[in-house]
């Protein structure tokens, strides 16, 4: 039986939206279904229809008499896919049409066959009218519409951001770069680039905090020379600024908290490989099985353990010369790496995060040694989950002081609190670091 991908992607889209499920979840389930250069299309359109979906589901509703409902509903987002090939991709017209009509049988519904012939006919025929209208009266569009993002979220952005929103959310609209973190323990990111271009990978760019690579278009890693071996990672650049300003020494006992995936706890010890010790925390068991993937693949050593980094039920009482807390935040700097962000996070989500990243906070503070580094880090661009949260914790701890992060630049409208990189700063991720000194 021949699969057909628009369906997988129907499916998919359904299960993060109506359902409410992680598209790095959804996605490897039904890609593993196809083979080849498919799974690579599943993904795109995947990825497409979560970028767009305001204005594809506005396409959509001008076309549809009565929006479908119910067991109906994965037609809705079938209908949304076929726009989306018309609209972004190279696909030809009749080909997307054809094809994603296929996706009804696919889908156990012939019945369903004319109305989606119908919408998506019925689209091209009005697309080329409907794209002047839309530029002539895009000041009428609404914002959600517009710039592709739920309406909450813009509004915060607009506020924490009053002159930048407009790149921000523009931003989160582009595909995201790759970018490799060389294991210094085998190359050096100058030797690391000549194996690169022996195996004719094309660099776009080097970042001069880190030493990261930046590649011109992503590849598969199993390309990437001795990905096998260890000596590469794929890491943003931005996450690769934590083992550098985290700085650790010889000889330090380290504690990495919310520690999964695991490319930051192995970053550390791979820049300082003689710390006294590594201890990797988090909360979720089943992430921790990547924590261990990625330290057996880059020959390492840690101790990791499944526990909740607001307790210390899991502690032995022996503190640390320092801590990297990656708090668990609402991911609004990496939209563009995960669009389904937008839509599975709620404005509500927010302060119940505030609330948990200061219990986590206050209580791994209490596991720092008197003169050790604490490094606070989220991937958010939001002020209340960064700047904001720290300044209430200094204000609330005598003992806490900031050091400052020198950077080249002004990366925000207000970056005296820590260093806030917004996305595509730099080709970079949007993140958060703030770097904290305990008194003795």
């Amino acid at each position: 039986m021949t699969i057909n991908i628009r369906a997988l992607a129907a499916k998919c889209c359904y299960a993060v939206i109506d359902q409410g499920r992680s598209l790095s979840d959804e996605l490897p389930k039904q890609q593993d279904k196809v083979i080849g250069k498919d799974k690579g299309l599943l993904q795109e359109i995947c990825y497409g229809v979560l970028r767009y979906l305001p204005e594809l589901e506005n396409d959509v509703r001008h076309l549809v008499q009565k929006p479908l409902k119910g067991k109906q509903r994965v037609f809705h987002f079938l209908l949304i896919v076929g726009v989306y090939q018309i609209r972004y991709m190279r696909i030809p017209d009749h080909a997307a049409v054809s094809e994603t009509v296929a996706a009804t049988s696919a889908l156990k519904n012939r019945h369903m066959k004319a109305l989606v012939n119908a919408v998506l006919r019925g689209f091209l025929r009005t697309q080329e009218a409907q794209s002047k209208q839309e530029n002539k009266s895009d000041k009428n569009l609404a914002e959600p519409i517009k710039y592709n993002h739920p309406g909450w979220f813009i509004k915060k952005v607009q506020q924490g951001y009053p002159k930048q929103w407009q790149a921000i959310l523009s931003a989160n609209q582009n595909k995201p770069p790759m970018w490799l973190r060389v294991n210094q323990q085998h190359h050096t990111s100058e030797q690391y680039q000549a194996l690169l271009s022996d195996e004719n990978i094309s660099i776009a760019s080097i970042e001069p905090k880190s030493q990261a690579i930046v590649l011109e278009k992503p590849i598969d890693v199993t390309k990437l020379p001795g990905f096998d071996q260890g000596w590469v990672s794929v890491q943003d650049a931005a996450a690769q600024q934590a083992a550098r300003l985290l700085d650790c020494q010889p000889n330090d006992i380290v504690l990495d908290c919310c520690a999964a995936p695991g490319g930051k706890t192995c970053h550390i010890i791979e820049q300082t490989p003689d710390i006294a010790s590594m201890t990797a925390i988090d909360i979720e068991e089943a992430r921790l099985t990547r924590v261990h993937e990625n330290l057996a693949r880059l020959k390492l050593s840690a101790n990791v353990i499944a526990a909740d980094a607001a307790s210390k039920d899991w502690w032995d009482g022996k503190q640390f010369d320092r801590i990297l807390l990656d708090a668990p935040c609402s991911g609004t700097g990496v939209i563009r790496r995960h669009p389904d962000i937008k839509w599975l996070r709620k404005a509500s989500d927010i302060e119940k995060l505030v609330v948990l990243q200061q219990q986590i906070l206050d209580n791994i503070w209490s596991l720092l040694k008197p003169g050790g580094t604490l490094l606070y880090a989220t991937c958010s661009i939001l002020p209340e989950e960064n700047c904001q949260q720290i300044e209430r914790f200094i204000a609330q701890n005598q003992d806490a002081q900031l050091i400052a992060i020198s950077t080249n630049k002004l990366d925000t409208e207000d970056s005296a609190i820590g260093w806030q990189l917004l996305p595509d700063t730099d080709n970079m991720d949007g993140f958060y670091y703030a770097k904290l000194l305990k008194h003795k």
